[in-house]
């Protein structure tokens, strides 16, 4: 078992007990032949959600949470505000259509070139299928051509505690 606090730019994050970093490729496509995970290769999500059993302190109806950073690369396209109206006029909207729920995207105040959001999915098998939806979407694909941004991209998969508010 895990147990960890983390602070980014000002974005607390408490109560989680399953936190599993996983690399992440820097690309926002999936690799040619590789199936779509978020941009994340063709690493298989870990069992997150009530999928997790046997771990103290994890709440059983959790949700699945994930945490993404996105930081700009410095030799890659586009930048951070690109990256915003990216966000805030495309993907936002194709993240809801394709039945995944955002909490919310954050600015760290001591990272300008990094943005974070957090999601919550059933479990990792919805994750991955609404994943899969939105990046062979033909919107989400003009839109990331026309809004091209070099990023390098974390995601850390969460579980929420058995006392944490939100579930």
């Amino acid at each position: 078992m895990i147990q960890k606090l983390v602070t980014t730019g000002g974005l607390l994050v408490i109560g989680a007990i399953l936190m599993i970093a996983t690399p992440a490729r820097a690309q926002n496509a999936p690799a040619q032949g590789a199936p779509a995970r978020g941009g994340r290769g063709a690493a298989p999500t870990p069992p997150c959600g009530p999928a997790v059993s046997g771990m103290k302190n994890v709440a059983k109806d959790s949700r699945c949470f994930e945490l993404r950073t996105y930081t700009m690369r410095p030799d890659g396209a586009g930048n951070i505000d690109l990256l915003h109206k990216r966000f805030r006029d495309a993907t936002s909207r194709l993240f809801m259509k394709h039945g995944m729920t955002i909490i919310g995207f954050w600015q760290p105040l001591s990272k300008p070139d990094t943005l974070i959001y957090l999601m919550a999915y059933k479990d990792n098998a919805a994750r991955d299928a609404e994943w899969a939806a939105f990046n062979t979407d033909p919107e989400w694909v003009k839109a990331r051509t026309e809004m091209n941004v070099g990023v390098a991209v974390e995601n850390v998969f969460m579980n929420a505690t058995d006392y944490s508010p939100m579930k």
